[in-house]
């Protein structure tokens, strides 16, 4: 819900396109890390499929895209998701060895979750302060009325 001001009303959480590469048997570690900080998350596990994720659902409030998507570049990647979701900024993430994702908004050189959460924060601070702040109100009750 809107305030009028264009900040969404607290009760609503940032959503998130994770473009990720499949492993066997599990799921997406960023989704897992980006859901413990409360934002949601829609996953991809390739580019084809985030691009048909966002003519779906196309009012996310960011991409974190993994640099080394195989069967698009990282630019056509981002030309194909800027058509759709032009407002939506990208993070891209890689190793100093994949090299960056050309086009990207962001650029992460790690996979260290702490430092894509700071950066996913920063991207929509109210929402952030929000969430840490129910966080806060749901530790109080829980000392005050213990199971």
């Amino acid at each position: 819900m809107s305030t009028g001001s264009g900040i969404r009303d607290s009760a609503n959480r940032p959503c998130f396109l994770v473009v990720d590469r499949e492993y066997s048997g599990s799921i997406s570690t960023r989704k897992l890390v980006i859901e413990t900080a409360k934002f949601n998350v829609l996953t991809a596990y390739s580019a084809r499929e985030a691009v048909d994720i966002l003519r779906r659902f196309p009012a996310v409030d960011g991409i974190v895209v993994d640099s080394d998507t195989q069967e698009m570049t990282c630019a056509n990647f981002i030309e194909a998701v800027k058509r759709l979701a032009p407002a939506a900024p990208v993070i891209g993430v890689s190793t100093p060895l994949s090299g960056m994702c050309e086009g990207a908004d962001y650029h992460l050189e790690s996979f260290d979750p702490a430092k894509l959460l700071e950066l996913m924060e920063n991207l929509r601070p109210e929402a952030a302060a929000a969430i840490e702040k129910r966080d806060e109100q749901l530790k109080t009750q829980e000392r005050r009325f213990p199971d």
